[in-house]
């Protein structure tokens, strides 16, 4: 019983044989590596429209609690008026809705998330490519630069003015 290693497998597509002076095969088959780069490419977009999507809905939010805030104030302001009502609800109401327009501050970090997320799979897919079918005629491969920060946002959670953006 012999306990010498066995040589690899060529790492070649079958029915391509390797010449002695050509660069070694990459690691991942070609279209194992263009599948890769498609679902990459499609995660970058699936986050794009989530990033829409979170706009609309931020928008939307925004809209209605600035609309809420001028309803309580004109409330506030028509109450103040009136000594005998109490107007305690009417700012407990109002510091609430506050506190939903800081709880907003998620769609700024998701949004810089979202982004760092898809800048950092447009390069990975870039470099697969480069990896894999190397240049063209036209030159180079041209692969964008990963985030230079490993992560753009250090909050957690929401608290008033708590929230670092950039």
């Amino acid at each position: 019983m012999q306990n010498a290693e066995q040589p690899s497998p060529p790492l070649a597509e079958p029915g391509l044989a390797a010449c002695a002076g050509d660069p070694p095969p990459p690691l991942l088959p070609l279209l194992a590596a263009a599948d890769l780069q498609d679902h990459l490419m499609a995660a970058s977009m699936d986050l794009e429209r989530l990033q829409g999507l979170l706009d609309d809905a931020s928008a939307t939010l925004m809209g209605h609690f600035y609309s809420a805030t001028q309803h309580l104030n004109g409330l506030a302001r028509a109450a103040a008026g009136a000594p005998e009502l109490d107007t305690r609800a009417l700012h407990e109401a109002l510091q609430t809705l506050g506190g939903a327009v800081t709880a907003l501050q998620f769609q700024d970090m998701a949004s810089q998330l979202i982004v760092h997320t898809r800048t950092r799979l447009r390069s990975c897919a870039d470099q697969l490519a480069r990896d894999v079918m190397g240049d063209d005629e036209d030159g180079a491969a041209v692969v964008a630069a990963p985030p230079l920060r490993p992560n753009p946002v250090t909050q957690d959670e929401m608290d008033a003015g708590s929230v670092e953006l950039f």
